[in-house]
């Protein structure tokens, strides 16, 4: 009941709003605000099926609203660190264990995990903490965050577009779509390094 509330707000908010609806809604998802980005970028998608929007301007919207949230977010680790997060975050329904991996996954990549984070569901919302408590060069975290963000934002709203009237059946199969949509988009990029370094 809670999903189809949300639902309903955020297509009401997009339908009024235009693209500046889905800039505020994607930001709102990268500051931690519960916002799906399954919702609001496939019933752009549909939106621009219907010829209401267009393609590349709902995917710029959606990943310059996804890197104001991320700065949120990351200067909000910056300040005030992990400890503030780690006892205020249940009030936005955060996650420790998320916190957790992409901790680990900094440990071992380096700052690319913010790019590559940012094509996994779940914890690609959480990566901009650990980069500013970890006092990530800013400049390398929004040029990582921006790139990794137009895959993911675009998928969703080609999803919703190739759905049309239909868009709304991602909601009973959220979770199943994020898995496929993260591992198609990890595998694609796998796929494009290979092939740019045997061309080389």
């Amino acid at each position: 009941m809670v999903v189809v509330e949300i639902a309903n707000f955020i297509t009401q908010l997009i339908a009024s709003s235009g693209y500046l609806g889905i800039f505020f809604l994607m930001a709102l998802e990268s500051a931690l605000i519960p916002i799906p980005s399954e919702i609001v970028m496939p019933f752009a998608g549909f939106l621009v099926s219907s010829g209401k929007f267009n393609l590349w301007y709902v995917t710029l919207a959606g990943t310059l609203g996804n890197l104001a949230g991320s700065l949120v977010a990351y200067v909000v680790g910056f300040y005030l660190g992990r400890g503030f997060i780690l006892r205020y975050g249940k009030y936005v329904l955060f996650k420790e264990k998320h916190l957790l991996l992409v901790e680990k996954w900094f440990k071992k990549y380096g700052d690319k995990t913010v790019f590559f984070s940012r094509l996994l569901p779940v914890v690609r919302t959480v990566n901009a903490l650990p980069a500013g408590i970890g006092k990530m060069n800013l400049k390398k975290f929004i040029i990582y965050s921006f790139v990794g963000s137009v895959p993911w934002n675009f998928a969703l709203t080609y999803i919703g577009f190739l759905l049309r009237e239909k868009w709304d059946m991602i909601l009973k199969y959220s979770h199943i779509l994020d898995i496929i949509v993260g591992v198609l988009l990890v595998c694609l990029i796998v796929w494009f390094i290979v092939s740019y370094r045997k061309k080389k």
